[in-house]
C-alpha cells in the first residue's frame, strides 16, 4: 500500500477558535474530538487535529504553513468570508502584494494568517 497522509496536529492557543476558523474558511467536517484534540475532517478522510500548547511551556508557537485546494466556487466563498473578517492576506507569500490574490498556477491563491498565526495557502489549481 503506497503512503497517503492521514492527519496533522496543529499548535494553538485557543483549538476551539483555531478549529472554527479552519471549518469556517475551509468547510471542513465536523469529527469526534477527544482528550487534548479540536479535531475536524477534510475530504479524503485527512484529520486536522487542533491542540492548545501551554505558554509557559512554549511561549511562542513555531508557525507552520498548510496550503488547500479548493474549487473554483469555494475559494468565491472563502475568500468573501476572509474579506467580511478584515483578514489580512496577501497574493504572495513574501506578502508584498497585500489585500490582492494571485492568478498563478493557472488558478488562484491567497495567503492569510489562522488564529495562532500559522501562515495558510488557499489555491484553485495543485502546483503539480
Amino acid at each position: 500500500m503506497p503512503a497517503s497522509f492521514n492527519h496533522t496536529i496543529v499548535a494553538a492557543r485557543d483549538r476551539t477558535e483555531s478549529a472554527r476558523f479552519f471549518q469556517e474558511i475551509f468547510e471542513a467536517a465536523d469529527a469526534p474530538s477527544w482528550g487534548p484534540f479540536t479535531n475536524l475532517l477534510l475530504d479524503g478522510g485527512v484529520l486536522i487535529q487542533f491542540a492548545d500548547l501551554p505558554v509557559e511551556a512554549y511561549p511562542e508557537i513555531q508557525n507552520q504553513h498548510y496550503a488547500f485546494l479548493v474549487d473554483d466556487a469555494h475559494f468565491d466563498r472563502a475568500y468573501r468570508r476572509l474579506q467580511d473578517r478584515a483578514a489580512e492576506h496577501w497574493a504572495d507569500p513574501q506578502m508584498r502584494r497585500p489585500g490582492e490574490t494571485n492568478t498563478e498556477h493557472g488558478g488562484r491563491g491567497v495567503y492569510f494568517r489562522d488564529p495562532a498565526g500559522h501562515f495558510l495557502e488557499m489555491i484553485t489549481r495543485p502546483y503539480l
